[in-house]
């Protein structure tokens, strides 16, 4: 799903010659074409840090600003996964396996 004007982004990767780092939100101000979107980053305080030119293969949607809600962590887990290679999308399976094992293990300890 491609986002929308207001929508909040967050970045996935590092984008070093941009000063940007994974995990930093913004506002999705205008759409290029292309599948480039520019983002409003701000601070805290609402102040604007940079506007910059993003490819939607390097963020995620986590607010849509259409029905105002925050997107589901399943849809979140889904785009990101989506954009791994085979290899790397394997390893997050075989990590959520683990996690779960143990997840179910201590469970069932505490029964």
């Amino acid at each position: 799903m491609m986002p929308d004007i207001g929508d909040i982004v967050e970045i996935v990767m590092d984008i070093p010659e941009k000063n940007l780092r994974a995990g930093m939100r913004g506002a999705v101000v205008h759409y290029h074409g292309n599948d480039v979107y520019e983002i409003e980053f701000t601070d805290k305080n609402g102040e604007t840090i940079d506007f910059s030119a993003i490819h939607a293969k390097q963020f995620i949607i986590v607010w849509r600003a259409e029905n105002r809600q925050w997107t589901p962590r399943s849809e979140e887990r889904r785009a990101l996964v989506a954009g791994l290679s085979d290899d790397a999308a394997k390893q997050v399976l075989n990590f959520a396996r683990f996690l779960s094992a143990q997840t179910h293990q201590s469970a069932n300890m505490s029964a």
